[in-house]
């Protein structure tokens, strides 16, 4: 247990050490009318991504727990592969949350940009080391995805990694 706690500490220290400023976020979030189901169109990935397509992200409101409930699905080596995870909203404005893909582990998953109609959503990490962009439909406008390209960059983001992912 108490190397389970070393670890932990040591991932927190590093997930807070940033060389950036902090993140510019949307102001507000209306969490109902973000639920839903949005395709990963783009992104920076996590190891668990690296190689796949078809990523989906889908949210549902959990009443009774009073958190979101996330389902992601991608497909890789053929195979299409499920992580179920837990976000919970973490102020009132709700473009902070903390998603939780293993206990105790909590990361920030920051509502960086968003379409005033929610067609559209850019998450981001605080260090900028993933970036998540996502649309209610399997394809974005490219005229939109390269204005959404000068905005991460602008905010510190090294676009140079961000890589589109395989929708049809």
């Amino acid at each position: 247990m108490r190397a389970l706690s070393i670890i932990t500490m040591l991932f927190y220290i590093t997930a807070c050490a940033t060389k950036h400023k902090p993140l510019k976020l949307v102001d507000f979030v209306e969490i109902p009318r973000f639920m839903g189901k949005w395709y990963v169109i783009a992104n920076i990935p996590t190891f668990i991504e690296k190689g796949a397509t078809h990523g989906v992200e889908e949210y549902t409101w959990n009443e009774k727990e009073n958190r979101i409930d996330v389902m992601f699905t991608q497909l890789k080596d053929g195979e299409k592969k499920e992580y179920p995870q837990k976000a919970f909203v973490d102020n009132k404005a709700g473009n902070k949350w903390k998603i939780q893909f293993i206990w105790p582990l909590k990361f920030d998953y920051l509502v960086v940009d968003l379409a005033k109609d929610y067609s559209w959503t850019v998450i981001g990490v605080p260090d900028r080391d993933h970036v998540w962009i996502m649309s209610r439909e399997k394809t974005l406008n490219e005229t939109t995805y390269d204005e959404i390209l000068k905005k991460l960059k602008e905010q510190e983001f090294d676009i140079s990694k961000i890589a589109k992912v395989k929708q049809d």
